[in-house]
């Protein structure tokens, strides 16, 4: 009878992460370490770090990142081996693996600690920068909140999105700075980016949001992701746009069932809203 990968011993889930020469069972086979917050399976981990082979080092890297539940048992430790193979680390890749690690347990970086991710902030690598992004998410510090207005504005897509994503959405702070990233985002030609500026503006409640939501709401297709703006702002005066929307959409197979209930959800919520 065949054993189930759970219940594998840790010398041959290592021994599979090391020597499989497809990537198709990975991460369940590190999912499955993250779940065993032992002493051993630790010291394997960090011993990995110390490879000189890229694969070794992602692996220890990659369990280390949510090795066990919140708090981590060897969080400090863990930290501690990231920053130290930050300094010396030239691979982009091993660079990104290390600052998505971060983004996972960064919850009590000291001050030198943020400075010193946030010292990537000029780097022309695109997987390095999309890392920094990680690693600073829910940072509350003015450092973090800075890097990520600057890279709000980064040319490579993705990165652009998740900061804009950091700002709006993963920071209570609410300032002008703040609020500039956010309508400088307001017209990016990434969908994605444009409505998690939208969104964040609305959570600030700057009402001048609303001829933004307008405009997207008259301008064609529009993602699930509007009528949650629509809702953090109480857009009551979107209901007939969104009903007839409704009325147009309904019975069109060619609809996104998922977008089709939550526009119907949007206007339920909305109703409830008391006439000002």
């Amino acid at each position: 009878m065949k054993m189930a990968r759970a219940d594998w011993s840790d010398e041959k889930l290592f021994f599979r992460l090391l020597n499989n020469k497809s990537d198709r069972t990975y991460w369940d086979n590190i999912r499955i370490l993250r779940k065993r917050p032992t002493k051993d399976v630790f010291d394997r981990a960090i011993e990995l770090t110390h490879s000189n082979n890229k694969n070794a080092k992602e692996i220890g890297i990659d369990i280390l990142a949510q090795l066990g539940g919140l708090p981590r048992p060897f969080y400090r430790a863990s930290i501690t081996r990231y920053f130290e193979l930050l300094e010396t680390e030239e691979d982009p890749e091993i660079v990104y693996f290390l600052l998505s690690a971060i983004g996972h347990n960064n919850d009590n970086l000291s001050q030198i600690q943020i400075e010193q991710l946030c010292s990537f902030a000029d780097t022309d690598n695109k997987l390095v920068k999309r890392g920094l992004v990680d690693s600073l998410l829910r940072v509350d510090n003015p450092k973090a909140i800075d890097t990520l207005i600057k890279l709000s504005s980064d040319k490579v897509t993705n990165v652009r999105d998740w900061a804009t994503f950091g700002l709006g959405n993963q920071t209570d702070r609410n300032n002008r700075k703040i609020r500039e990233a956010l309508w400088a985002r307001v017209n990016d030609k990434d969908q994605d980016t444009r409505y998690e500026a939208i969104f964040g503006l609305a959570r600030r409640k700057d009402m001048r949001v609303k001829e933004i939501i307008r405009r997207e709401l008259l301008g064609g297709e529009y993602g699930e992701f509007l009528f949650e703006a629509i809702i953090e702002i109480a857009g009551k005066e979107f209901v007939p746009i969104l009903k007839n929307h409704l009325s147009e959409s309904e019975g069109d197979r060619t609809i996104n069932p998922s977008w089709l209930e939550s526009l119907k959800n949007c206007i339920d919520e909305l109703n409830q809203v008391p006439i000002p």
